[in-house]
């Protein structure tokens, strides 16, 4: 495979078992080969994608200052803004880079309630509540919106790969209800100053968890990812034809039948002193944190040994600078 194939959702939300298995079967197909797919025929309405990315450009396009009043108080804590170069995602598959040249808002999840799951010890890691910014109008109201649409995607997509996968169509069900995952408005700001030798607007890396969901932009310097001969090729995007990968747990579940594949974003082509500003949005769904991580039966004898969801997490976000989030 030497580009990521897209499917279209439609057939499978709107038909019956049959269409769900033909759609499963080309999620599986591509997630043998590199990992990645893009989808269409999602059911996630346009003006709701739009709206935040409008919100976003408007929030990155703000003085620093006012940003970094969005920044929260406990350092390492994966809520609200985070500068340019905060991170380095290449240090969480144990590479040494340069820090990222990329600002970002991180979001966590929107609907917590007061059950033991989320206000015990691990909850109060995982469950921090959100931090908003003052400007611009309208921004939590729209990162609200869309983490909840993304979320109803995603057991959609899970339901879809436990088909591919040969299990029940419900199994994952129970397993990414209460999720750890985030979200992150990326921003890659114009680059008026070259890069150091090796520095990039993301360094190569592999998600962590379950299913990645991308809404990005169709500007240079993007989104590449490696394909199995080591070669480079650029995933082409845009803001609601969504880019969806894979992350290491997802493959340890599949018993590595599926590819965590390794992804980064480079750096727009210099053009006199300025540069392309880029913006994505980032949904990653990390299984509930007491998800026990082990090869489905389906699959073979296990490769893994089995682990914890969020100790699994924690682990990835020490690396790159982050706690889980703040004890509680």
């Amino acid at each position: 495979m030497i580009a990521v194939p897209v499917i279209d959702l439609g057939p499978a939300r709107g038909g019956g078992r049959v269409e769900r298995l033909a759609v499963a079967h080309a999620i599986d197909a591509a997630c043998r080969e590199i990992g990645f797919f893009a989808i269409r025929g999602h059911g996630i309405p346009d003006d709701l994608v739009e709206d935040l990315r409008t919100r976003a450009h408007e929030f990155f396009a703000l003085p620093v200052a006012a940003k970094l009043a969005a920044r929260h108080p406990v350092p390492g804590t994966n809520r609200g803004y985070h500068p340019v170069a905060g991170e380095t995602l290449a240090s969480a598959n144990d590479a040494a880079a340069p820090p990222d040249l990329k600002e970002f808002f991180h979001v966590g999840p929107v609907d917590v309630s007061g059950d033991a799951y989320y206000t015990g010890g691990p909850g109060r890691r995982h469950f921090e509540p959100n931090l908003w910014p003052a400007a611009p109008a309208g921004f939590e109201t729209a990162a609200t919106t869309y983490y909840r649409a993304m979320s109803g995607l995603i057991v959609f997509l899970m339901r879809l790969a436990a088909l591919a996968l040969d299990v029940e169509e419900g199994f994952f069900d129970d397993k990414v209800d209460r999720s750890i995952g985030t979200m992150r408005l990326n921003y890659y700001p114009a680059q008026a100053v070259r890069p150091e030798p090796g520095q990039l607007r993301a360094s190569a890396h592999t998600d962590y968890g379950g299913f990645t969901i991308l809404s990005g932009e169709d500007v240079p310097g993007g989104l590449q990812v490696r394909t199995r001969d080591g070669h480079w090729i650029d995933v082409p995007t845009s803001p609601t034809t969504f880019v969806v990968n894979i992350g290491d747990l997802l493959m340890r579940w599949t018993n590595d039948r599926w590819l965590s594949n390794l992804h980064r974003v480079v750096n727009p082509p210099a053009t006199g002193a300025t540069s392309a500003a880029r913006l994505s949005i980032a949904f990653f769904n990390h299984p509930n944190y007491d998800a026990l991580i082990e090869g489905l039966p389906s699959q073979g004898v296990p490769r893994h040994a089995p682990v914890l969801s969020g100790e699994y997490r924690d682990v990835k976000y020490r690396k790159t600078g982050f706690t889980a989030t703040r004890a509680g």
